[in-house]
């Protein structure tokens, strides 16, 4: 019996069928036009190339431009002065490598708007990308070239970011940039409801082939996700082949599927167009795409062909290009040339001094812009195809206006939130919870979070690997729809579901979610997984949001990565979840203010420090919550700072009774509930006293006050600390300065080896993290300073302290 797939929702369409029944799109007139377009971008990327010098990608720029141009001048409903403008639809560039393309037809827009439509214009030149600003292709900010600093060049990422007009996020990471343009079109549609814009999403086919991609197409198809439709320039190149897919029964180089294949397997609509330089067929199959109203998403895959029209083509046109100012060069110029009846400036005698010598980049810079002068000429002097697509951006205006996009009935408030959190630590009565209270650490993050939930109208949107119920996020959407958010089925749900085991996938599309404005995404895994595969879609999150911050002063947008099961207690699991790495691939890896870790220890810290890292607005908050249950302990009775103080980073969290003759810091649950219930009555009988901080955050200790924080820890408390952490050793470097202090922390690998398996007090007396042990190490730690006839408030730099047995350092060790 032959195979076939299962119904499907999704439907398929060649365009081919379609012109045989229908008039085509566009007139004669109408198509040359476009053809005229088309010669001024193709050259503009090849100038790029060739003045950078030799950098970007001109093939796959190349062989997308025709659809993009009509998704720009045809299919978007947008507003060319108002680049933000929520209610507009967005082109997202999946495919960041084609940023050459992107920033090429940006600059034929605006100058086709300069010279017909000066009216269509934002006002702040910040909005606008102009022909000048391609001065700025892969410069850095800090570029002094003297065309660059006359004319105001804007720098252009090598990928795109946010600080390009109209581009929502960062770009171009292994196939990152589908995940996050359909989170922009999860927020849009659970916002807006039926009105939602439409996202259109720009990705070649060797972006399909990371794995992350198939779990957001999965994730994509099943939630209904109508408004989004992704555009494939399916040239069949990469890097390094010539043959990505399987395509006329023979097999690819990479993958066994054909596009269509991959996205029907993934119940998303297919529109083939057999030849992607053809203007009728890509008109016609987007505006088919448009008509399709069966609610999932679209792809509409243009077969092309890398390096069109260039003179080097395929593979070898996809991060390359002709050398420069060659024959080759300008030959691809030819025709634009031949145009203006000018030529673009020549240096075969200077070629050297423009790439080493003395004012190099000056005279290159000349020559770019030498050359951009012709581009200019060439549109100047094509009076009736300006005014043509001056009048398409009008229509792009108007119909946005007539849509009249709204926000749905009871669509979230996502500013709720922050007010709430503005508000300060202080626990919501109903969420307080009194000493003896049995919990977890989780369950009390999902009962926060849910609470801003409600306080919001369903503002959070929660996701996870296979494990809502094992890691508390389904609290998060208790009270609004049961089961997962479909936009047609079940749109009231606050749950999504993201292909499954996807934490890679999920983290992406939880950003894109965030981006777009009205949310905040939370996504949840063991942290041995998540903060691992959720670390480049985190980063690219927290570089959209800073470049956008740069440009706008918006207030970053967060997404949640929750590291749940984090640390030792999940030792039943084995070394493989059990993991105590993820805290040093997020902790002070960011710039600062853009990523916040949460440590907390203790339930009742959960309130306080979601609410600081949320008044914050960090673009990623990383809480680190463990699984058992743990009793809620009486800090009064204990002697124990209140739970309010976690929101310093850093807080004493029991003064010593009298001078101190040590200092302890403690970060983690599971070693932090074994110091208090077992190593420190041991040492109260013992009358050690110590000064004993807890680190329940390092980024929000950072963003206090020099001043707040030497008071809060004082310089000399880490030149005398030693430390106990549940996390690994370099987590620590900043809080014990020592030598000493390093040589007696306790950390799981102390003993240079993973552990092993079995509940979670076991795997911790395998570390040497019980209370027991922990009693014995501040034993040692405390004698070890009084033979060094160290008091308290001494000064002893690293690399100097005598530690016992061993030789003195010449120099500090550096905090890996």
């Amino acid at each position: 019996m032959a195979f076939e797939f299962g119904p499907r929702r999704g439907t398929y369409l060649d365009v081919v069928e379609i012109l045989k029944t229908e008039k085509p799109p566009l007139s004669p007139e109408e198509i040359g036009h476009f053809e005229s377009l088309d010669l001024i971008y193709r050259s503009l990327c090849a100038l790029l190339y060739n003045y950078v010098p030799m950098s970007g990608h001109p093939g796959g720029s190349i062989s997308s431009g025709r659809f993009v141009a009509g998704l720009l001048f045809d299919a978007l409903s947008y507003d060319l002065a108002k680049p933000d403008r929520e209610d507009a639809d967005i082109i997202s560039y999946a495919a960041g490598h084609k940023a050459m393309g992107l920033y090429s037809m940006w600059a034929i827009r605006d100058e086709v708007a300069r010279l017909a439509a000066p009216h269509l214009l934002p006002t702040d030149v910040k909005f606008r990308l102009r022909l000048e600003d391609l001065l700025g292709f892969r410069r850095n900010p800090i570029t002094r070239t003297p065309l660059f600093t006359k004319f105001g060049a804007k720098a252009l990422d090598g990928h795109p970011t946010p600080t390009t007009p109209f581009i929502r996020l960062s770009t171009g990471a292994s196939g990152v940039g589908v995940a996050s343009s359909l989170g922009l079109a999860f927020g849009a549609k659970d916002y807006f409801g039926t009105a939602a814009p439409r996202v259109h999403i720009v990705e070649g086919e060797g972006g399909l082939t990371p794995g992350r991609v198939a779990e957001v197409l999965a994730g994509a198809g099943t939630a209904s996700l109508g408004n989004a439709i992704l555009h494939l320039d399916w040239n069949q190149a990469s890097i390094d082949t010539n043959r990505v897919c399987r395509e006329d029964g023979q097999p690819g180089d990479y993958v066994q599927w054909s596009p269509m294949e991959l996205f029907h397997l993934h119940d998303w609509n297919v529109v083939f167009v057999p030849d992607g330089k053809d203007f009728q067929q890509i008109f016609a199959a987007q505006r088919g795409a448009a008509a399709i109203t069966n609610g999932q998403p679209t792809a509409v895959v243009y077969r092309t062909l890398k390096g069109w029209q260039y003179g080097i083509e395929g593979k070898a046109a996809h991060g390359a290009g002709h050398k420069l100012c060659s024959d080759g060069f300008c030959k691809a110029l030819g025709d634009l040339t031949g145009q203006a009846d000018m030529m673009v400036p020549t240096c075969e005698a200077g070629k050297q001094r423009c790439q080493m010598g003395p004012g190099g980049a000056a005279i290159m810079e000349e020559c770019f812009w030498e050359s951009l002068q012709i581009v200019r000429k060439v549109i100047q002097d094509n009076r009736p195809t300006v005014e043509a697509f001056a009048a398409r951006l009008a229509a792009a205006r108007d119909r946005l206006n007539r849509l009249n996009r709204r926000p749905r009935s009871g669509a979230p408030r996502v500013e709720a939130i922050y007010e709430l959190a503005a508000m300060g630590p202080s626990t919501p009565e109903e969420l307080r919870l009194k000493p003896g209270t049995v919990t977890t650490l989780r369950a009390e993050l999902g009962r926060a979070l849910q609470h801003y939930n409600k306080v919001s109208g369903g503002a959070i949107l929660a996701g996870a690997a296979d494990l809502l119920g094992s890691t508390s996020v389904n609290i998060i959407g208790a009270g609004f729809g049961d089961g997962y958010w479909n936009a047609v089925r079940n749109p009231g749900a606050r749950l999504i579901s993201i292909g499954g085991i996807c934490e890679d996938g999920m983290t992406g599309v939880l950003s894109g979610l965030a981006t777009f404005g009205h949310h905040i995404g939370a996504g949840s895994s063991y942290g041995a997984f998540i903060a691992a595969l959720g670390h480049i879609a985190s980063r690219l999150h927290a570089i959209g949001a800073q470049a956008k911050h740069s440009v706008t002063g918006q207030a970053y947008r967060p997404m949640f990565v929750i590291c749940a099961h984090a640390g030792l207690k999940t030792g039943e699991d084995g070394p493989t979840h059990a993991d105590p790495q993820p805290l040093q691939l997020l902790q002070e890896n960011f710039p600062k203010g853009t990523a916040i870790t949460l440590t907390p220890w203790d339930p009742r810290e959960i309130w306080p420090l979601v609410a600081a890292a949320l008044a914050k607005r960090s673009a990623i908050i990383a809480p680190f919550v463990t699984r058992p249950n743990e009793k809620v302990l009486d800090r009064a009775q204990l002697g124990l700072a209140p739970a309010e103080e976690a929101v310093n980073g850093v807080y004493l969290l029991r003064k010593p009774r009298g001078k101190g003759e040590g200092t302890l810091v403690l970060q983690e649950s599971a070693a932090t509930y074994a110091f208090i219930e077992e190593a420190l009555p041991l040492l109260d009988k013992d009358g050690i006293d110590l000064w004993i901080y807890y680190v329940s955050s390092a980024e929000l200790f950072d963003l206090l006050s020099a001043a707040k924080q030497g008071r809060l820890f004082p310089e000399e408390r880490g030149r005398e600390a030693m430390g106990i952490t549940g996390f690994t050793l370099p987590t620590m470097f900043r809080w014990v300065k020592s030598d000493l202090g390093r040589a007696m922390t306790l950390h799981p690998f102390r003993k240079g080896h993973f552990l092993g398996s079995g509940q979670g007090e076991i795997v911790l007396a395998e570390a040497g993290l019980d209370g027991r042990s922990q009693y014995k190490a501040i034993k040692k730690y405390v004698e070890a300073l009084r033979r060094q006839g160290k008091g308290p408030a001494t000064v002893v730099p690293a690399g100097t302290l005598k530690v016992a047995g061993r030789k003195p350092k010449s120099k500090a060790r550096k905090r890996s």
